[in-house]
């Protein structure tokens, strides 16, 4: 299933390798796309939306509906 988020906070590569090391932890399989510039994560992944979006507030970002 895709899914994207708006999320808001990411500045460096580091920032984009926090997010998709979250989304992983919750699914290994997840795949994950960052387009920093627009804020915009793209995943698919068989998990709720809401938990992927939980992982990556833990880690610091806002996220968008």
């Amino acid at each position: 299933m895709s899914q994207t988020f708006l999320v808001t906070g990411m500045t460096c590569g580091h920032c984009e390798q926090a997010v998709t090391r979250a989304i992983r932890q919750i699914d290994p399989q997840a795949e994950v796309k960052i387009d920093r510039s627009q804020n915009r994560v793209d995943v698919q992944s068989q998990q709720p939306r809401e938990v992927l979006a939980r992982a990556i507030a833990e880690e610091g970002y806002a996220v968008e509906a």
